[in-house]
């Protein structure tokens, strides 16, 4: 049996709580490794937080200015020589694009460079990024079953609310040959009614970016509410005007009229980049399209829940490989400055420029950085969210006739 197989093993075989101490003793045994440490993003994405059992031993590390933070964000593993012929290697934990920490390993062989590698320059190194994406995979099934890694990311405590929030989520990003997907909220650890879902299938992605009203908990209730019936409707095989009407019903029944929920929904088709969009609320679309930045209109219907059976409809558009669709939430748009100016689509505009570089996964972070030096503060009143879709499409027949929205 190879060392890759026994170490892949040992993660799924290891009790949930303790898949740190299954890959620190098989890359200790099988790889000669000197010291294993895994660190997990936190909620607000500044700093990697050790996973260890209380009390912490290790300090966390900054997602901006550290060896470890440089592999999380480019995604790539990074290496640094250390005195005494050691190299420690920091390798991107990952599950399908969904970025939730790194793995550092410290290893004999000074004879690596300080730098990027590639996996395929070095079985040994090639061998150890295989298991931190093992490790990655085994963690998010690990997590129905133990706290540990949830209560490692936490580098203050959450409120309720935003602990009801963090948990209705699907991740914040994710990677398919089609598209990337980025996402944030902030304040992360206060959030209460902003939210994102999505899913895909082998032919569509779906896509609801929500800002509830109201704030703590009964936004929270409210958005939980909202969330699970646009989900029990598109499980179902609805369309996505039925999915609104569902949910819409859904919220009414409960709250009959005295809360509702803001919800901007896409249905793309993988294959042709066509979208359907319904635009019930306030969250906002704008798209990057070969260097210039528009915002995309739609026909305003009403937010879920603030009337009895609404009707909507599904208008049309599409998007071009190449395209970044960017999200936002009346938090970010409605935003003031301590001079009282609003952000505002100008200066979204900017940032959205500015941070076209960046992959999909990096875009949410900088633009909400941003944002906090024009509002003066660093604290919002309000929720924020930022979500960013990269546009690739499929090679095949030509590009969806472009309606509605254009």
């Amino acid at each position: 049996m190879n060392r890759f197989v026994t170490a892949e093993r040992a993660l799924r075989t290891a009790a949930p709580h303790q898949l740190l101490d299954a890959v620190r003793r098989v890359l200790t045994d099988q790889y000669a490794a000197d010291s294993v440490e895994l660190y997990l993003a936190d909620y607000g994405l500044t700093v990697l937080q050790p996973v260890s059992e209380p009390p912490h031993t290790l300090r966390p590390v900054s997602v901006a200015n550290s060896p470890a933070g440089r592999a999380f964000g480019a995604q790539e593993p990074y290496a640094e020589t250390l005195s005494g012929d050691l190299v420690r290697v920091h390798l991107p934990v990952t599950v399908r694009g969904d970025r939730l920490g790194v793995l550092t390993v410290t290893l004999p062989g000074g004879e690596h460079a300080d730098g990027r590698f590639g996996g395929h320059t070095d079985g040994r190194l090639g061998e150890l990024a295989e298991i931190a994406e093992v490790l990655g995979h085994e963690i998010v099934v690990a997590e129905r079953d133990t706290d540990l890694y949830l209560q490692a990311r936490r580098r203050d405590r959450l409120t309720l609310a935003a602990e009801m929030q963090w948990q209705l989520l699907p991740g914040r990003s994710c990677v398919r040959p089609e598209y990337e997907l980025g996402a944030q909220l902030e304040p992360a650890y206060a959030i209460f009614g902003d939210n994102f879902d999505w899913s895909a299938t082998a032919d569509r992605l779906s896509l609801y970016v929500t800002n509830g009203m109201g704030e703590g908990i009964e936004a929270s209730l409210l958005t939980n509410l909202a969330i699970n019936a646009l989900r029990n409707a598109r499980r179902a095989g609805l369309p996505l005007a039925d999915q609104a009407a569902l949910a819409d019903q859904a919220v009414h029944a409960h709250y009959r009229g005295r809360c509702y929920l803001s919800v901007l929904m896409l249905d793309i088709e993988l294959a042709t980049g066509r979208v359907r969009a319904v635009d019930a609320g306030s969250p906002r679309l704008l798209r990057l399209r070969r260097g210039a930045v528009e915002r995309v209109p739609f026909d305003a219907q009403l937010p879920l829940g603030m009337f009895e059976e609404t009707d909507y409809v599904a208008q049309e558009f599409a998007v071009e490989p190449g395209d970044r669709l960017v999200f936002v939430s009346d938090g970010v748009y409605d935003v003031g400055s301590p001079g009282g100016e609003a952000y505002g689509d100008a200066a979204l505009a900017r940032a959205i420029q500015s941070t076209r570089l960046l992959p999909a996964a990096e875009v949410p972070r900088a633009v909400l950085r941003e944002l906090s030096g024009h509002r003066g503060r660093p604290v919002p009143d309000d929720d924020a969210l930022v979500v960013c879709l990269d546009w690739r499409g499929r090679e095949g027949p030509g590009k969806a006739e472009v309606k509605g929205c254009e």
